[in-house]
């Protein structure tokens, strides 16, 4: 979450625990009888303006190459992300 908040951030997007959240799930499978992570997946909740949507996607688009723990265990565990994003109304 934090290289994705830190991403938002750089497109002017709040990341407070309001805004934005994770759910987090994962595969345990044997694999030549020792049990082993095989997937991860990981859907991201945020809560932005309509003007950010844009800039959210973006972001969200780039952010893994650059995730120290996804490039870690990326050609061992199969990641599935995806963003969820809410509009928030525009402040007038």
């Amino acid at each position: 979450m934090g290289t994705l908040a830190t991403a938002l951030a750089g497109k002017g997007i709040p990341t407070t625990e309001d805004l934005y959240w994770a759910e987090v799930e994962g595969d345990i499978e044997k694999v030549n009888d020792i049990p082993k992570i095989t997937q991860i997946r990981v859907r991201y909740h945020l809560k932005v303006s309509k003007e950010k949507v844009s800039g959210a996607k973006e972001a969200f688009s780039t952010y893994i190459t650059r995730c120290p723990a996804a490039q870690s265990v990326i050609g061992c565990i199969d990641i599935r992300d995806e963003l969820m994003v809410c509009n928030l109304k525009s402040v007038q």
